[in-house]
């Protein structure tokens, strides 16, 4: 356990910034299930909207360093290609 007082703080922050991380990971999950259910069901509408929105989300966690540039650029390029399966 720490014992400075820099310390403890940083391991509050830490825990903070965790618990961000993990919720903004779980969002961008739950948004590529929703993308996958829904060119499974074949709706190319809703499947193009919720694909640019996913790719948002995509790109923000990648600028706030949550995920990797390159993992963000995998993502985004298996959901396209899963889009191109409705064609």
């Amino acid at each position: 356990m720490a014992n400075i007082k820099s310390a403890k703080k940083r391991i509050n922050t830490i825990e903070r910034q965790t618990l961000e991380n993990k919720r903004v990971k779980s969002e961008i999950n739950t948004y590529i299930k929703k993308f996958k259910a829904s060119v499974d069901a074949g709706d190319k509408e809703l499947a193009t909207k919720l694909l640019a929105e996913t790719i948002s989300l995509v790109d923000s966690a990648a600028s706030k360093n949550i995920i990797h540039k390159s993992n963000a650029d995998r993502k985004k390029s298996r959901l396209s290609k899963y889009l191109n399966k409705l064609n």
